[in-house]
C-alpha cells in the first residue's frame, strides 16, 4: 500500500514510524514532512492546508490511503475533498471535525446530551463577556477562543485585570484572527488532567492508553503554556474504574451525540479530561491525534496501525482487537531557547546517532531540517525523546539519559516530566 501522511511534526513522525512497521505499507509519503520523517518517507513539497495540492498529488500518484493528521486541514474539509476524489482517507470529515473547530459547538453539544463539562456562557462581544465575568466575580475563570488557535487559545484569568487583558487580546486585538469572534467563558475546574485518544468508526469506540501532557514551559508547571513539553503513558491517575466510568459517561455518549447530530465521527477522537472531586469532566475535544501524546501512546501499540485505519474507514473497528504493550512510555520535548516566545532556528543538532542506537529509545522530530548535510533546528519544539520501560520511573530514567546526550545551542527541556504532583 502507498500511504500519504499530511503534516510535519512529532505526531506525524510517530504515525509514520508505526505505519512503517506494517507489512502492508510498502511506500510512505509525507507533506510537507521534516528531517526525521524524511529518513523513512518521501517528502512531498505541498503545504498541509493545501487541499487541492494534496488531492492532486494523491490522485496522480495513486495513493491507497491518505492520513490527515493536523486540525487545520481536517476542519477545512480535506477529508471531504479526498473522499470525493475516491481516495481512502483516515480522519473525520469537516462536519465532524467541528467538535474541535468550534468550542461553542462542542460546549453546546455537551450541554444538549448531558456530557459532564464545566458550566459556561458564550459571548459575541467583549463588553458582554466582561460584564458577565464582573457579575460572577469568581476567579480563576477560563476564557476560550471559539476557533482553532494552535492549542494556545485558552486563558486562565486569575484576576479581573487578567480577564480584561484576555478578552481584549482575543476579541478586540484578534490575536487568533476570526477564531476570536466568539468566546466561551467557563468555570475553573480542579483535579488531575488526563488525555485519552480513542479510535472510532462512529459505531465502536476503542480508547488508547491514557496519557498526561505537561503544557507549561517551566519546571513545577510554571511559565506560559506551550504546545506540550512532555508526556507520560499510562496516566497514573486514570484507574480501570475511572476508565469504565469515562466510557459510560463521556466516550460513548459523545460518539452517539455526534451520530444524532448527523456528524458521524470517524478517526481519532481526543478527550481532554479533568478528574474533579465530582467525577470526570471534559475540558476539550480534539478531532485528531494529540501532540505530544501520540509520541508516548503509539510506541505501546501492538496491533498493526494500518489495519486499524483501514477498519475505521470501512466501519468494522468492532471486528478488530486493538492490543497494547503492558509497559510505560515517557517523552521529553527538547525545545529551542526562547520558546514559546521568540526563538532562533538553524542551530546544529548533535548526538542523535548514538542516542538512536540505545534500546527502547525513539527520537521523534518535530521542528528539524537538513542544511548542508547537517541536522538543524527548524521550530520551537525540536525533538521528542521517547523511552519505553517496564514502569514509569524506568521509562523516565531512560528518556532523560538519552536527552543528556543530545545537544544544540539554547536547547531547553523540563526536568520534571512525570514527577509533578497534581
Amino acid at each position: 500500500m502507498k500511504v500519504l501522511i499530511v503534516g510535519s511534526g512529532g505526531r506525524e513522525h510517530a504515525i509514520a514510524r508505526k505505519l512503517k512497521e506494517s507489512p502492508q505499507v510498502t511506500q510512505l509519503y509525507c507533506c510537507p514532512s521534516n528531517a526525521g520523517i524524511n529518513q523513512i518517507a518521501t517528502s512531498v513539497p505541498v503545504k498541509a492546508t493545501d487541499i487541492d495540492g494534496v488531492v492532486k498529488f494523491a490522485t496522480e500518484n495513486h495513493m491507497d490511503m491518505v492520513v490527515v493528521a493536523p486540525d487545520d486541514p481536517l476542519v477545512l474539509g480535506m477529508v471531504d475533498a479526498l473522499e470525493a476524489a475516491g481516495i481512502k482517507t483516515f480522519g473525520p470529515r469537516s462536519e465532524a471535525a467541528m467538535i474541535e473547530g468550534s468550542k461553542v459547538f462542542s460546549k453546546n453539544l455537551m450541554k444538549k446530551y448531558h456530557i459532564p463539562t464545566a458550566a459556561y456562557e458564550v459571548f459575541h462581544d467583549a463588553k458582554s463577556a466582561l460584564d458577565y465575568i464582573k457579575e460572577k466575580n469568581e476567579f480563576p475563570v477560563v476564557i476560550k477562543a471559539d476557533g482553532l488557535a494552535l492549542g494556545k487559545g485558552v486563558i486562565i484569568a486569575q484576576t479581573l485585570a487578567d480577564a480584561e487583558d484576555g478578552i481584549q487580546s482575543i476579541m478586540e486585538d484578534k490575536i487568533f484572527g476570526a477564531s476570536g469572534n466568539q468566546v466561551v467563558v467557563e468555570e475553573f475546574l480542579t483535579g488531575p488532567e488526563v488525555s485519552v485518544l480513542a479510535f472510532t468508526d462512529s459505531k465502536t469506540m476503542a480508547p488508547m492508553v491514557s496519557s498526561m501532557d505537561h503544557k507549561r514551559i517551566g519546571d513545577g508547571d510554571t511559565g506560559p503554556n506551550t504546545g506540550g513539553m512532555g508526556t507520560i503513558a499510562p496516566n497514573p491517575y486514570y484507574t480501570p474504574e475511572m476508565a469504565e466510568r469515562c466510557m459510560k459517561e463521556i466516550f460513548l455518549p459523545t460518539m452517539e451525540a455526534m451520530n444524532k447530530e448527523g456528524r458521524p465521527f470517524k478517526g481519532c477522537l481526543y478527550f481532554g479530561l479533568m478528574l474533579t472531586p465530582k467525577g470526570p469532566y471534559v475540558i476539550e475535544y480534539n478531532c485528531r491525534f494529540g501532540d505530544p501524546e501520540t509520541q508516548v501512546v503509539l510506541p505501546l501499540l501492538k496491533t498493526d496501525l494500518y489495519e486499524i485505519f483501514d477498519a475505521i474507514h470501512e466501519e468494522r473497528l468492532g471486528e478488530l482487537q486493538v492490543e497494547w504493550e503492558d509497559k510505560a512510555a515517557a517523552c521529553v520535548i527538547m525545545a529551542s531557547g526562547g520558546y514559546p516566545k521568540k526563538y532562533e532556528t538553524g542551530k546544529e543538532i548533535t548526538g542523535l546517532a548514538t542516542v538512536e542506537q540505545l534500546p527502547d529509545i525513539t527520537v521523534f522530530h518535530a521542528g528539524t531540517a537538513g542544511k548542508d548535510g547537517r541536522l538543524v533546528t527548524a521550530g520551537g519544539r525540536v525533538l521528542g525523546v521517547t523511552a519505553v520501560g517496564d514502569g514509569l520511573e524506568n521509562a523516565l530514567d531512560k528518556a532523560y539519559q538519552a536527552v543528556e546526550r543530545i545537544h544544540f545551542d539554547g536547547a531547553h527541556f523540563r526536568k520534571d516530566i512525570g514527577r509533578v504532583k497534581r
